[in-house]
């Protein structure tokens, strides 16, 4: 049944037939008669009154001018990965030329059908499955481009061809239902990954700036604390370290205070002897090591020479001492060098 639908010819628009030559003739709008002359075309009559010969006059032929809707039967075809569809569509033409469309084919509607027909099925086997539903304009458009060519000389113009329905097997539509269901799971994975992806980073962000804030805060805090530390302790050491010269300048101020000073830098210049070779190997010692009385001799000479300005400002103030006494520091020596020996 559906071999003899196809093989069937295509329904025939409606005409107001042929009319009778009775000499007078009055042609509707959007028609053009063609008149033939004994079996030779003659004239197209124009709409509105005309005038005819009977019996010589015949009206052959009665084209429409209006815009034709033709239904295109539904079809077999196969695409380029060998899926067989289902086609049907729906033709839309114009007859340009009456002349071209009485005399160049038999039956135009029914060449226009086939012609729509083969070419659909050539445009689709050119295309994959997938391409079809997202190309049906492109294609749409090739099938028209190709009727034109060939009806050029048929007098008949074709404007619009639509596909109406496609029809896929029951089982490449399970498979597509099958695909159109993965791609949503996928779209929705996709969505979830990047909401889990998204959260993640602002957690991440509010942790990194909350971070940056508690170190910064800690930061300033051990700031302050440090600055106010370290500006006590630097006021305690200077005080401290301004009583303490007081203190000394006061003990070098009284009696025999130099003479307990010489004795204290001796002793620190002996014992220094003491850490020689300890932190490292390599020891710088003074030509003259094994002379004690020597090594003081300079150590007080040093001493004496930073003190010396004080010295004789002590001196002016004191009382002169008695010429046969000897200063406490030549018996600070002398005590220093019978221990030596």
């Amino acid at each position: 049944l559906k071999r003899a639908a196809r093989l069937a010819p295509a329904p025939c628009r409606w005409n107001s037939g042929l009319p009778v030559n009775i000499g007078v003739l009055f042609v509707p709008q959007q028609e053009a008669w063609v008149v033939e002359r004994m079996g030779k075309f003659h004239r197209i009559l124009e709409p509105g009154l005309n005038f005819l010969i009977p019996l010589l006059d015949r009206i052959r032929y009665v084209q429409s001018l209006k815009e034709i809707v033709i239904n295109v039967p539904e079809q077999s075809a196969v695409t380029l990965d060998n899926v067989t569809l289902q086609i049907d569509g729906v033709l839309y033409l114009r007859v340009m030329d009456p002349y071209k469309a009485s005399y160049g084919v038999e039956d135009p509607e029914y060449a226009v059908t086939q012609l729509a027909q083969t070419t659909m099925r050539s445009e689709l086997g050119k295309l994959s499955l997938d391409r079809v539903f997202r190309e049906r304009e492109s294609l749409n458009a090739s099938i028209v481009d190709a009727i034109n060519q060939a009806s050029d000389c048929w007098g008949i113009r074709c404007l619009r061809y639509e596909i109406k329905d496609i029809h896929v097997p029951p089982r490449v539509k399970e498979s597509m239902q099958m695909q159109v269901e993965a791609e949503r799971r996928k779209r929705a994975t996709v969505l979830e990954s990047e909401g889990t992806r998204e959260s993640a980073i602002n957690v991440a962000e509010g942790q990194k700036q909350a971070q940056i804030l508690a170190s910064e805060a800690e930061k300033a805090e051990q700031i302050n604390k440090a600055a106010g530390r370290e500006a006590n302790a630097m006021l305690v050491k200077a005080r401290a370290k301004a009583e303490a010269i007081q203190l000394l300048a006061a003990a070098l101020a009284q009696q025999h205070g130099n003479a307990a000073a010489s004795l204290s830098v001796a002793e620190q210049y002996v014992n220094a002897f003491s850490k020689i070779a300890k932190d490292s190997n390599t020891v710088l010692l003074p030509a003259n090591t094994g002379d004690v009385t020597n090594m003081v001799a300079q150590a007080l000479g040093i001493y004496t020479t930073l003190t010396k300005p004080q010295a004789v400002k002590t001196q002016d103030e004191m009382p002169p001492a008695q010429e046969n006494s000897q200063s406490p520091a030549t018996e600070v020596l002398k005590a220093e060098q019978g221990s030596s020996s």
